[in-house]
Formats: structure tokens, sequence, C-alpha cells
């Protein structure tokens, strides 16, 4: 897969720990500009950017121009692959916490 294909990747998009925390920032606001995301990280402008466009790509995050101003703004949709992909693996949770469950009320008798 080449690096191109690989940014446009849900996955690929998801598995930094920048651009989660962006996910996360763009879920608790409406739309937020560059530079108001830019703050929350100890980095610069044109890092964030880039992780913004690896968002953009996979289509996690939208833009819109604003006058001179482009504001960003969370599209949750792709996480629904993830969702999907996830929820194969609820039931081995589900599993375990029952066995545990189990084993603390042994315990307890």
């Amino acid at each position: 897969m080449s690096a191109v294909e690989h940014t446009r990747d849900v996955y690929y998009a998801v598995a930094d720990p920048t651009r989660r925390r962006l996910i996360r920032l763009l879920a608790d606001a409406d739309e937020l500009p560059l530079n108001r995301l830019t703050v929350h990280f100890s980095m610069g402008r044109a890092a964030v950017s880039k992780h913004l466009t690896i968002l953009k790509e996979a289509g996690l995050v939208t833009e819109r121009k604003v006058g001179r101003e482009t504001r960003n703004r969370l599209n949750p949709a792709p996480l629904k692959e993830l969702q999907d992909w996830l929820s194969y693996y609820e039931k081995f949770w589900k599993q375990n916490m029952a066995r545990l469950d189990q084993f603390l009320r042994e315990e307890q008798e």
C-alpha cells in the first residue's frame, strides 16, 4: 500500500494519538479553525495542519471557508467502519467480564 493510499485509510488515520485528540476536540465542538486547534498541542501550526490533512483524506474531517478562515468539522460517518470492526470483538470482552463476575462471586462465598 502506498503512502497516499495509507493516509486515506480510517484505521491509519486514527492510529496516531495526535489525530485521535484532534477528532476528540472536533467532536466536542461544532467546528474549529486551525488556530483554535493548534493551541491544544505542543507543535506548530504546520504539523497540526498535516494531521488534519490525513483526517480529511480519510473522510473524518470536512472544512468550510468563512471569509478568510477555514473551519474544520468532524464527519463521524467513517468511524462506523471502526465500530463495526470492534463490535465483532465485543463478545470476547463480555465473556471475560462474565468469567470475572463468576470468579468474584465464588470468592465471596
